[in-house]
C-alpha cells in the first residue's frame, strides 16, 4: 500500500464548515425515517446512521419486505416491477433506505445480490431532472413552450444576453466510477433500465479506447455550434482514466456532483495508478456530498483507506469471509496435466448441461489460442480480453449479454461485477492468483440466489497451493468433480 498521507482525509479539514443543504438535513434525520423504512422494525439497522456501526451478516434476502416498502418514486417502482424483481436482498433492504437520505455507505456483500441495484436506485431516487443550470443558461435557456425554431434564432446584441457560448450546460449529478470498460457499459444499461419512466434522466459513458472527441462532444459543443443544456447529461460513468481526462482538458465539469459512487472500490483503491486517478477525479467534486462505495470482497486493510473518501459512513460487511460464497453455487476442482485440459474441457462442454459458460484464463495470449482451439472443435466460443479494440470488446459482450453466444472464455477482465443472468456454469481453466479473484470468478454464475456449478483445474503444486487458501479464507466445501453431477444442483428449472 502506498503512504496514507496523501489521501483526503475530513477529519483533517475540521475548519472547513460547509453550508448546510437538504441532503445535510435529510442525513441528520436518518435515524426516525430510517425505523420507519427498515424492514420488520429493524431498529438496530436503521440506528448505524447516527453511530455508523457496522452491521454484519449474510445479506441474502430472508424478509417480506417489497419494493414499495422502500418508499421509491413511483416511476421508479414501474421500472423494478417489469423487471421481474419482487423482494428486495438484504443488503438492498439495508442500504437503500438509509443512501436515498443522503447517507455515505461503504458496502461489501455477496456477487449477485443487487450492489448495483442500490446505487442506481438510490442515485435515480435523489436525481433533480429539473436542477437549474447557471445563471447564464437560465437567461439565454428558451422558455417552455418555445418552437425550435425560435429557438435556434440568432441572439442580438440589444437582446441583453450573454453570447450562446458562455451558456452552461445542466450540471453532471452524479459520477459513477470503476475499473473495466465493461463494467462501465453495464452500469449505463441499469440506468437506462432503471429510468425507463423518467424520460428526463440522461446518462453519459465515457471509457478508454473510444477517441476522446467523442466523448468531450457530450459535454462541450465543437466550435460554432450551438449549445443544447438539454442535451447534457445528468449522470456520468466511466473509467478513472478517462473520465480524469476530460476533466483535465476542460470537457467535464463536475462540480455541482451530489452522489460519487464507486463500484469493485478494492479493485480500484488497491491499485496505486488508478487510486490517483480517483482521488483526483475526487477532489473536481464538491465536498459536501454523498458518497457510495461497493464490493463484494473489502479486506480490512483497504477500508480505512475507503473511509478516508467519506463522511460517518453507513458500514455493511461481512466478516465472516465464510458467508462470502453464493448459496445455490457447486464447486468442485479437478486434478489434471496442463496439456491434458483442452481435452478435459471439451469432455465436459459434452457432457454438463449448461445456458451459458464462461471459462476463465489468465492471459490475453491463452484466452486467444483456447478459442480457437475450441473453435475448431465445434464448440462455438468467443473470447474477451483487454487486447482487442474497445468497439470489439463492446460488441462481444453484448452478444453473450443477449444470449447470441453460449460459451465465453475471457480473463478477469469479464472477472468482476459483470452480470449475465443465464450462465450457470464457471470453469477456471487456470487457477486464479488469489482468493479474491476465485471469489469474483465464481461470483458469474449462481447469482441472486439461483442455481449454478464452478469447476477449477489443479494442474500444479502453486494451483493446489492457492485452492488450498481458497478453502481455508471462505470456508467453501470443494469437492473433487464426481463423475456425474445432477443437473437439477445446476441447472434452472
Amino acid at each position: 500500500m502506498a503512504d496514507q498521507d496523501d489521501l483526503i482525509d475530513y477529519e483533517e479539514e475540521d475548519d472547513y464548515l460547509p453550508p448546510p443543504t437538504a441532503s445535510a438535513a435529510l442525513t441528520s434525520k436518518v435515524d426516525d425515517a430510517a425505523a420507519t423504512a427498515a424492514p420488520d422494525g429493524d431498529a438496530t439497522a436503521a440506528a448505524g446512521g447516527a453511530d455508523a456501526a457496522a452491521k454484519k451478516g449474510s445479506y441474502v434476502g430472508v424478509h417480506a419486505t417489497g419494493f414499495r416498502d422502500l418508499l421509491l418514486k413511483p416511476e421508479l417502482l414501474r421500472a423494478v416491477v417489469d423487471c421481474g424483481f419482487e423482494h428486495p436482498s438484504e443488503v438492498q433492504q439495508e442500504c437503500i433506505p438509509q443512501a436515498i437520505l443522503g447517507m455515505d455507505v461503504l458496502c461489501q456483500a455477496k456477487s449477485g445480490m443487487g450492489k448495483t441495484a442500490v446505487f442506481v436506485l438510490s442515485t435515480l431516487q435523489q436525481l433533480d431532472i429539473a436542477a437549474p443550470t447557471a445563471a447564464a443558461a437560465s437567461s439565454t435557456a428558451p422558455a417552455a413552450g418555445t418552437d425550435a425554431a425560435a429557438a435556434s434564432t440568432p441572439l442580438k446584441a440589444e437582446d441583453n444576453v450573454a453570447p450562446a457560448a458562455t451558456i452552461t450546460p445542466t450540471p453532471v449529478q452524479v459520477v459513477v466510477l470503476c475499473h473495466t470498460r465493461e463494467l462501465a457499459y453495464q452500469i449505463r444499461a441499469e440506468y437506462q433500465r432503471f429510468s425507463k419512466y423518467m424520460p428526463g434522466v440522461r446518462t453519459a459513458v465515457v471509457y478508454g479506447g473510444v477517441p476522446v472527441r467523442q466523448h468531450m462532444a457530450l459535454f462541450k459543443p465543437p466550435a460554432g455550434s450551438a449549445l443544447s443544456p438539454e442535451a447534457y447529461p445528468h449522470i456520468v460513468v466511466g473509467t478513472p482514466g478517462r473520465v480524469l481526462g476530460l476533466i483535465r482538458d476542460g470537457s467535464l465539469d463536475l462540480s455541482h456532483v451530489r452522489q460519487f459512487v464507486l463500484d469493485e472500490c478494492d479493485r480500484m483503491l488497491e491499485s496505486l495508478d488508478m487510486r490517483k486517478n480517483v482521488q483526483d477525479i475526487f477532489r473536481a467534486t464538491p465536498h459536501n456530498k454523498q458518497t457510495l462505495m461497493f464490493s463484494a470482497t473489502l479486506s480490512k486493510e483497504i477500508r480505512p483507506i475507503c473511509k478516508k473518501f467519506m463522511q460517518n459512513p453507513l458500514e455493511i460487511y461481512v466478516d465472516d469471509e465464510s458467508k462470502l460464497t453464493l448459496h445455490g453455487l457447486q464447486q468442485h476442482y479437478l486434478h489434471v496435466e496442463e496439456k491434458a485440459k483442452t481435452r478435459q474441457l471439451n469432455d465436459l462442454l459434452d457432457q454438463l448441461e449448461f445456458n451459458q459458460v464462461c471459462i476463465f484464463v489468465n492471459s490475453v495470449s491463452r484466452a486467444d489460442q483456447l478459442n480457437k482451439l475450441l473453435n475448431d472443435c465445434n464448440f462455438p466460443s468467443i473470447c474477451i480480453h483487454g487486447g482487442m479494440p474497445q468497439e470489439e470488446r463492446i460488441a462481444r459482450y453484448k452478444s453473450f449479454k443477449d444470449f447470441s453466444q453460449r460459451i465465453l472464455v475471457a480473463t478477469d477482465v469479464f472477472g468482476r461485477g459483470i452480470d449475465v443472468e443465464r450462465v450457470n456454469i464457471v470453469i477456471n481453466y487456470d487457477m486464479p492468483d488469489a482468493a479474491d479473484a476465485y471469489l469474483h470468478r465464481v461470483g458469474r454464475a449462481g447469482r441472486f440466489g439461483t442455481l449454478g456449478l464452478g469447476i477449477t483445474f489443479v494442474a500444479s503444486d502453486a494451483d493446489k497451493a492457492i485452492l488450498d487458501q481458497i478453502q481455508a479464507r471462505f470456508e467453501v466445501s470443494m469437492t473433487p468433480l464426481p463423475e456425474h453431477i445432477d443437473k437439477a444442483t445446476y441447472m434452472p428449472s
